[in-house]
Parts: C-alpha cells; sequence; structure tokens
C-alpha cells in the first residue's frame, strides 16, 4: 500500500532520535514519542496511526524486539528506572495500553498526580498476542505465546502458552505440551477438562 511507503520514509527519518531504529520499520501519523533515545525498535516494527509511547525518565527504556505489529492507539510507557520489553513477532491489537508504572494513593486529600510513581518490571514474551483494548498493568509477565482476550485488565506472571480473559485476568486455557493441544483449564491454570479437543486460536 502506497501510504505505508510514507510512513517507511517517517521512519527513516526519526531513526537518528531514536536510541535504535531498524529498517524496515515504519511508523504511521499521528504519533506522540516522549524520549526518543530511550526507545529501542527492531527489524519489521509496524507501528499504526495514533501511537503514544513515552519513557518517562533517563534510566527507564522501552524495547520492541523484531517483527512486532502495533494496532493503532497504542498507549505504552515505562519509568521508575525499568526496561519494558516487547517479545519479538508479538502482536498488539488496537486501543491496548501497557505500563511498568503504578501511582501511589497512600496520601489521602492529596492528588494522585502529586504522588511518588511505583515501578515494577514488566515483559511481555515473544509471539504473544494482545486483544483489542486490552490494559498491561505493572508487573505483568508473560510468557511465550499469551493470548490475551480483548478488553482484558492483566498483571501478574503467567507461563508460556496460555489464554488469559477478563477483569481480572485469569487463564482460561493452556497449550499441553504432552498432548500437543491446547486444553482448558481452572482459575489456577490447572488442566479440568479430561476430553482433549485440538482448537484454533
Amino acid at each position: 500500500m502506497i501510504f505505508k511507503i510514507f510512513w517507511i520514509l517517517r521512519g527513516l527519518i526519526y531513526k537518528p532520535f531514536f536510541g535504535k531504529f531498524a529498517f524496515p520499520s515504519y511508523i504511521g501519523k499521528p504519533i506522540f514519542i516522549g524520549n526518543f533515545k530511550r526507545i529501542f525498535i527492531g527489524k519489521r516494527v509496524r507501528i499504526f496511526p495514533g501511537a503514544r509511547i513515552e519513557v518517562i525518565d533517563k534510566n527507564s527504556s522501552i524495547v520492541f524486539e523484531d517483527n512486532i505489529s502495533i494496532g493503532q492507539n497504542l498507549h505504552i510507557i515505562s519509568g521508575g528506572g525499568q526496561e519494558l520489553r516487547i517479545g519479538k513477532n508479538t502482536t498488539f491489537s488496537a486501543n491496548v495500553f501497557v505500563t511498568n508504572i503504578d501511582h501511589q494513593y497512600d496520601e489521602i486529600n492529596k492528588h494522585i498526580l502529586e504522588q511518588p510513581l511505583v515501578s515494577s518490571k514488566t515483559h511481555i514474551g515473544e509471539n504473544c498476542f494482545i486483544g483489542y483494548g486490552a490494559v498491561i498493568q505493572a508487573g505483568t509477565i508473560l510468557g511465550k505465546q499469551c493470548i490475551v482476550g480483548s478488553n482484558s485488565v492483566v498483571r501478574g506472571t503467567f507461563p508460556d502458552y496460555c489464554v488469559i480473559v477478563g477483569v481480572p485476568a485469569r487463564i482460561v486455557k493452556r497449550y499441553d505440551e504432552k498432548s500437543g493441544v491446547w486444553r482448558k483449564t481452572d482459575k489456577d491454570g490447572e488442566f479440568i477438562d479430561s476430553s482433549i479437543e485440538r482448537e484454533k486460536l
């Protein structure tokens, strides 16, 4: 598509300002970038319009590994001296929010934005799929090929090859490496179905 040629050219213009920007990644417009030098973009990262990508201090960073597809209106923010890393081959649907910081609210009668931030290690593993409108909160660790359902609110550590849905999100299905199929789980991620059926993601 012709418009993507312009997006590639925009990426090349922005390249000197980033910590890293590998070709042939591209950037749709409009976009908001906060702290270019602390943002690292690998090869074939496709950023659709409306993204807000920001690092709020000089010691934090956001790393996009190779071959990542980012739908429109992604908001991703990193702070507190933490690296927020997105694994290779990951897909974001539209309107996704990802962060590694929380606002403290301990002091009553004081504006939340005037209270300290708390950061937690946050990492999205390779080959994950993040559904439309999902929220990935601070402290979330997603293993390889985790599937996050639309509008889910995710916090916690999740193993490789699981399906996560809900508010708050929980595991509803995991890949059984012994049988080679995806199986339903209980709230703790333990297999519950005795029958094994192949299901498409």
